[in-house]
């Protein structure tokens, strides 16, 4: 099996007009966002089942609906990335070498933390997404950049929805 100068097998190489340069940087910023969009789904997923507490109903519809949306993310990164001739992530070491997102093993959170602290990753995968965005648009690649304006938009959505359900009644946090 022969490698191009990228690494990736001769097999896989999908041609491009975009330079090599630029499809490997966004194949690494992609594949970071990725690994954080696993984790973000696994974690939205622990809380999902892990939700207890008097608006139990509605938190754990709410994060059943944000679990689908984010994971309905990870095809559509990975194949950006193989469409431009990367490598794409392989295994969940590859994820936990990359996440910046980080997990949560507690054996009991309670539900507003839990709103809290996904809200805030939900925050930081927007910024990481907007960071990839640029890399994309440095390069030229124009329907990476489309996918993740669509892509913050809903992370965004999601952060204001958690906010909206964490806070305090009659609370004017932020």
């Amino acid at each position: 099996m022969s490698k191009t100068k990228n690494s990736v097998a001769s097999e896989l190489d999908t041609p491009t007009d975009l330079q090599q340069a630029a499809v490997d940087k966004i194949a690494a910023a992609v594949n970071a966002l990725l690994a954080d969009v696993f984790a973000l789904y696994l974690k939205t997923k622990n809380f999902h089942w892990h939700m207890s507490g008097r608006h139990f109903r509605d938190y754990h519809l709410m994060l059943d609906e944000h679990s689908d949306q984010i994971f309905a993310t990870t095809d559509q990164l990975a194949e950006r990335i193989r469409k431009l001739g990367g490598n794409t992530l392989r295994s969940i070491g590859q994820i936990a070498k990359l996440q910046t997102i980080e997990d949560n093993d507690e054996d009991y959170v309670p539900p507003r933390e839990m709103l809290r602290e996904l809200m805030r990753d939900n925050k930081h995968l927007a910024a990481e997404m907007r960071k990839a965005h640029e890399v994309a648009d440095k390069g030229g690649d124009v329907a990476t950049t489309s996918i993740l304006e669509t892509f913050i938009d809903e992370a965004e959505r999601r952060t204001w929805f958690l906010f909206e359900a964490s806070r305090q009644e009659g609370g004017n946090e932020a």
